[in-house]
């Protein structure tokens, strides 16, 4: 890993952990979870997941809610796989060039959309039982009352935040680091 690409990847966990205790006052709204699969899709699997393991570990470690060890790791495992999903779907978009991206807008972003929702959706159910087994209650007790409505909100602000996030930042990031080293798209 260069010099450059670290660099990137550090100021994403900073601007990941930073916006997540700005944003302490909006329970289950947090743009952690973009921020962490535009790693992924930008950088690939390794640093999509380091961003969101590095990212919990820092928040989770301070984090205003308490800390327990078995949910602080199974947030940073649940966290990582938004960079790894991110990974997974710039490889299976086979993009040539950033042209191909741009000109899919709207589709993309209905689809990032969904995407997220769907991907917070897989996050809170590994995050909730891991909830109730700590904390004693009923699994299933935990998942639907960890589901409403806390995983409803953070579901659909998911939603809205991949779906008018996505490809602004993903343009961006290309335009900053850009080149075929990084895992972007080709200049």
């Amino acid at each position: 890993m260069n010099s450059r690409k670290l660099a990137v990847m550090a100021t994403l966990v900073a601007l990941s952990t930073a916006t997540n205790y700005a944003m302490i006052s909006l329970y289950n709204v947090k743009l952690m979870d973009l921020i962490v699969f535009v790693g992924g899709f930008c950088f690939g699997p390794f640093v999509g997941a380091s961003i969101g393991i590095t990212s919990w570990m820092v928040y989770g470690a301070v984090n205003p809610s308490g800390f327990s060890f078995p949910i602080w790791l199974a947030t940073m495992l649940a966290e990582a796989t938004y960079g790894v999903a991110g990974a997974f779907v710039y490889k299976s978009l086979n993009l040539k060039e950033r042209n191909e991206f741009e000109d899919e807008r709207g589709v993309s972003s209905v689809s990032f959309g969904i995407l997220g929702m769907l991907l917070t959706f897989l996050y809170d159910l590994v995050t909730n039982i891991v909830f109730g087994f700590v904390s004693g209650w009923n699994i299933l007790f935990s998942v639907v009352f960890g589901f409403v409505p806390f995983g409803l909100i953070h579901m659909i602000s998911n939603a809205f935040f991949f779906g008018l996030g996505c490809v602004p930042a993903i343009k961006a990031i290309s335009n900053v680091v850009g080149g075929e080293g990084f895992g972007v798209f080709e200049k």
